[in-house]
């Protein structure tokens, strides 16, 4: 079965329109060298909870939205090896440097996850 990448950020309102700039070509180059789905989700429903929350994961501040993310490889192994690529790729390196993420790297939530049901 498929590996996923999972990812959960707060952009600033006013930065949407780049975060998507980023994510458009960062999509392409994903897809460009094995990942099979690159998925950007944006908050529409995302209330704030009580102990747990999308809002509260990423500490969501006045004027931002939550993001929700992901990326759908073959295998764990291709998934290291598409990453691995993808990081070394040039087209990157503008949106590798955290002066230029249009959103805070250091509220990140991400992990790897082994799909186990696909229906």
């Amino acid at each position: 079965m498929a590996y996923v990448d999972g990812f959960v950020v707060a952009v600033k309102k006013q930065d949407v329109e780049r975060y998507k700039e980023m994510s458009t070509t960062c999509g392409k180059i994903w897809r460009e060298l094995g990942a099979l789905e690159f998925r950007e989700c944006m908050g529409d429903d995302v209330k704030p909870g009580k102990l747990t929350s999308f809002p509260q994961s990423v500490m969501l501040e006045e004027g931002e939205v939550v993001f929700f993310s992901w990326i759908v490889y073959p295998s764990r192994a291709s998934r290291d090896e598409i990453n691995d690529k993808v990081m070394k790729d040039p087209r990157m390196a503008q949106w590798m440097k955290p002066e230029n993420m249009p959103f805070d790297g250091k509220r990140m939530i991400y992990g790897g996850f082994e799909m186990v049901v696909d229906v």
